[in-house]
């Protein structure tokens, strides 16, 4: 089975300093969607991995996520697009969890679900927080300069192996692109 997980915000959406607070508020970047459709014709499975500490601070409730999350489905599947499953971490930072991002137990989980290995599995994100658990797991880290990807590039410390990209449709094209 082929798998990729990707980060939400600022990867599949539009990001926002003051969180994706409604359904509203989630807006697709360009060429996203059918980036994942191309995936799924090419038979991966699709994750989602995001933190959501907005449920944590109050900003939203589980209703309000799910709402956010039916509206990237309904969207997806408007392009052909599938998403097999959303993770999330709902903690705020200091609540010290192991499933948030940069630490290991959303991917966990994930490898754990699909009883997998996630040695090699490409895992899209934004911010190093998304990239430093793949790392750790062994997954492959891909940074797109969409959402914060462009002041997480120039923050450095990137994991070793980490290739840069300008948004997920880049990233597709490559991984999607035939062997010479």
């Amino acid at each position: 089975m082929k798998l990729i997980i990707l980060d939400r915000d600022g990867v599949i959406n539009f990001d926002s300093d003051q969180f994706i607070k409604s359904p509203a508020e989630w807006l697709p970047i360009p060429g996203s969607l059918e980036a994942i459709a191309l995936l799924n014709q090419a038979d991966y499975r699709v994750v989602v991995a995001t933190n959501q500490s907005g449920i944590g601070r109050g900003l939203f409730d589980m209703p309000t996520l799910n709402a956010v999350h039916d509206k990237m489905h309904k969207a997806c599947a408007l392009v052909g697009a599938r998403i097999d499953a959303v993770f999330f971490c709902p903690h705020t930072a200091d609540s010290r969890c192991h499933c948030r991002k940069p630490n290991t137990g959303m991917l966990e989980e994930i490898a754990a679900r699909y009883n997998m290995s996630l040695a090699g599995v490409p895992a899209v994100g934004d911010s190093l927080r998304d990239l430093q658990p793949a790392a750790v797991l062994g997954a492959r880290p891909f940074l797109v300069l969409t959402g914060k990807g462009t002041k997480t590039q120039a923050a450095g410390g990137l994991p070793e192996g980490t290739v840069i990209f300008p948004d997920l449709a880049a990233v597709v094209a490559e991984l999607l692109r035939p062997a010479v």
